[in-house]
Formats: C-alpha cells, structure tokens, sequence
C-alpha cells in the first residue's frame, strides 16, 4: 500500500464507509469496545476512522483516537458533538507510523481493521507496542489471508488492486505478530462467518 493510494481511498470510502460497512463490523467493535471498557484506563485507538465505535466506549476509559484522514476525522468529530461521546478526551490526525505520543502512554492501544489498509504494517505495529504500557494490552482485530480453499484463491487475486481497493486482501498475520515486545495472549475469530481475526498482545 503506498501513501498517497491510501489517502485518495480514505477521501472515496469517507461519505459512505459507515453504511457500507458498518453492519458488517458492527459485532467486533462491540465485543472489542466490551473488552476495552472491561480494562478500563487510558485507550488509544489506531485509526479511529469516522468513530464507528466511538459510541460503544464507556465512562471507564479515556479515549484518544487518531488517523490519517481529514475526511474520516471530520466525521468522528461530527459523532462525538452530535452524541456528546465524553469518554473521547480527543481525535487528532496522525500518520501511524509515526504515533505522536511518548512511551508507555495507553493502558491499551486497539487497531480495528487497520493493519491491512497501510504503508508498513510492522512499523504501525511497532508504534502501538512502544506507545502501549508495560503490562499493557494491544488488540488487533483485522481480516487475515486464508492459507487454503476457494476464497485464498480470490484473495490472492485481489492483492495486485490493492492501490485501487484501499485494503490489502492478501494479508498475512504474521506481519503483525513479530514485534518481540508483544506477546499473543488470545486469538480468535470474529463476526459473520470467522471473516474477522480478534487478536489480543500482552506488552511485555
């Protein structure tokens, strides 16, 4: 994924991201929002897009949301005004690469079908586990490549229009099990039909 595809697709998919795939993602955000809340303490959330599960955080947690798109920030900025979201303590615009924040900041730090649509997942990834306390909880909740069958073969397919998609459909997850800092403590599948993978790091 190169920078500039990922900006252009962000500015297409802002208008109507939330109808279009609201629904399908609406059952992770909630079962991640509910561990989230769960742990309470400080949260940052990697790409926060247009604030999908902005509305799903409790009091329990403060929120700081960050992402690279302007367009996709105006529209969370328009939920948390319009819904009076006050666990979100601010959203501002940041490349995730470059996570703007000092070590050991978060008590947890969540990216949600991000890690596929970016420019060096490892170095996103790297930036979440610095930034995470020591103790401290990263999820990941993301589709991940099938290694066989039908749809690994479409999925295959679809990888060389990944500039045009704005997601990268051939992503494997041991791009972002790596990091020697984080340890995976839980895997497993989520919302309609396995398609999404809950992955839970402990940071060392």
């Amino acid at each position: 994924m190169e920078l500039d595809a990922v900006s252009r697709s962000y500015k297409r998919w802002a208008p109507i991201y939330d109808f279009s795939f609201g629904k399908v993602s609406e059952s992770p955000r909630r079962r991640t929002a509910t561990h989230v809340n769960a742990r309470g303490g400080r949260v940052l959330e990697v790409g926060v897009g247009t604030g999908l599960s902005l509305p799903l955080y409790s009091r329990r947690v403060e929120v700081t949301g960050i992402d690279f798109s302007h367009e996709m920030l105006a529209k969370a900025r328009e939920k948390v005004e319009e819904l009076g979201l006050t666990p979100v303590k601010q959203l501002r615009q940041m490349d995730a690469r470059e996570i703007d924040f000092p070590d050991e900041t978060f008590d947890t730090v969540v990216a949600m079908f991000l890690v596929s649509v970016v420019p060096e997942p490892e170095r996103v990834v790297s930036e979440m586990a610095r930034v995470c306390k020591s103790g401290g909880e990263v999820v990941i909740v993301n589709h991940f490549a099938r290694e066989k069958g039908p749809l690994a073969a479409v999925e295959k397919a679809l990888a060389r229009f990944e500039n045009t998609l704005g997601w990268h459909s051939d992503f494997s997850i041991e791009r972002v099990t790596g990091d020697p800092r984080l340890e995976v403590v839980e895997q497993a599948p989520m919302g309609p039909g396995g398609l999404f993978t809950f992955l839970r790091f402990r940071r060392r």
